[in-house]
């Protein structure tokens, strides 16, 4: 057993080395193609005419070092070299492969991603903090951002739509930190999340039409619930003759309609001025003849303008918040309208809240990474001083199978909301029996 252990130790050690041979091969390498070659002609090459000067770069300085390297080692290292020059080095692969929804880089040796729904770690790697940081500043220069000490935090987005974080030192203890949150290149459709369990046909069924009618919803969960995906499919209902506005941090919607403007926050510049916020946005916004207003998410005072164009005439709102349950999402709304600075009695910022929502769906990330809609509520009204909710569909929990997978169902309440009306009204017919609990 022991002598095992020693053999486990002396393979694992030689695969260290190797590893770092490479990226010491790797790094002296990039060096000299930056040195040599003329990176503002690399526009007007092919894909082929770049790889060729590569592979005769990387043959010569083989050569030449007399390092021994095997075919497949070779074209990895060409590969990467190529990415390195085009693209995002090391992470570039990751970029192109579908399977993966988010790249998390703790550092320059430590690269997590996350693939349905769970994260693990892979064996890509930067050569150091400098090469790291190397990236992200390719990242941030293209849409106009800056990083360093005097501003080490920053929000970006790559031309795809895939959202970018990027934090460094002094507030990154141990070296610059990534975060790339990606975007499918097709959109997700209703038929997609019916096919993945996230909802059923009815809830679809239901939620098309109340988003059709101009109900104003909520959509609510945590982190990586998947609340955007659910915004870019309600939103496809939208019909397309109406003139959407989308308000957000970071532009990631995917609206599939011709008519949309798109609005996107901008962060103050070095001097501290020139801070455009979500809440200037809401508020421009209603100069712009809106037939919908969509809030990426909602995180501060722009709650406040985002509810009273709500109650105003702006119905078939849509926006996204974090909580944990709709009833706590309420409780943020009246945090985030406290922000404000209005002086507002609480009942009468509850009535505020109550009148301007009629539906929040609760989202969530289950511990075997798979995404539910775990329950639609309607906003009823006031009773007293508390907002009412009564829940239309829920996801009941029944525990864990032998494979780690969460069990469990859809099912109707039996209750029928009051906004069924509204939707009627709007021509769409939902079947009798849809809000029947033995149905689902």
């Amino acid at each position: 057993m022991a002598f095992n252990e020693l053999q486990h130790e002396e393979i694992a050690e030689s695969s260290n080395d190797r590893n770092e041979q490479f990226y010491d091969i790797k790094n002296r390498l990039h060096t000299q193609l930056v040195e040599e070659a003329d990176l503002s002609a690399l526009d007007n090459l092919t894909e082929g005419e770049i790889r060729s000067e590569v592979t005769t770069l990387v043959e010569d300085f083989l050569r030449a070092e007399n390092i021994p390297m095997n075919s497949e080692e070779r074209e990895h290292l060409i590969r990467e070299l190529i990415d390195e020059l085009t693209g995002l080095g090391p992470i570039e692969p990751l970029l192109r492969d579908p399977t993966v929804s988010d790249i998390l880089c703790n550092t320059y040796r430590d690269v997590y991603v996350e693939r349905a729904g769970r994260v693990e770690k892979t064996s890509v790697r930067f050569v150091n903090d400098a090469h790291l940081m190397n990236i992200i500043d390719r990242i941030i220069s293209r849409v106009g951002r800056r990083i360093d000490e005097s501003s080490p935090m920053v929000d970006a987005r790559l031309p795809d739509g895939s959202r970018v974080n990027a934090i460094i030192p002094p507030l990154a203890v141990d070296g610059p930190m990534l975060s790339i949150r990606r975007f499918a290149v097709n959109p997700l459709k209703m038929e997609d999340l019916i096919n993945y369990q996230t909802l059923t046909e009815e809830i679809g069924q239901f939620l098309s039409a109340a988003v059709t009618a101009k109900l104003n919803v909520m959509i609510s969960g945590g982190t990586g619930a998947g609340k955007t995906t659910l915004l870019n499919v309600l939103s496809g209902f939208i019909p397309y003759d109406e003139r959407i506005v989308t308000i957000e941090d970071s532009a990631e919607l995917q609206l599939q309609q011709g008519h949309v403007v798109r609005l996107e926050t901008r962060p103050a510049n070095i001097e501290g001025e020139g801070m455009i916020t979500q809440r200037d946005l809401v508020r421009n916004s209603l100069r712009m003849r809106p037939d919908r207003i969509i809030v990426g998410e909602v995180r501060g005072a722009e709650a406040f303008d985002m509810l009273q164009a709500m109650n105003t005439g702006h119905e078939g709102s849509l926006t996204t918040i974090h909580a944990n349950s709709p009833r706590d999402s309420l409780t943020r709304l009246e945090s985030m309208i406290l922000m404000v600075g209005a002086n507002l009695p609480e009942q009468s910022m509850r009535f505020m809240v109550s009148s301007a929502l009629d539906m929040i769906i609760q989202v969530s990330r289950l511990s075997d990474g798979t995404r539910k809609v775990m329950s639609v509520s309607e906003v009823v009204g006031m009773e007293g001083n508390v907002i009412t909710l009564q829940e239309i569909f829920v996801f009941r929990r029944q525990g864990i199978d032998s494979e780690g997978h969460v069990r469990g169902h859809f099912e109707a309440t039996g209750i029928r909301p009051k906004f069924a009306d509204r939707i009627a009204y709007a021509g769409i017919e939902l079947p009798e029996d849809l809000f029947r609990t033995e149905r689902s």
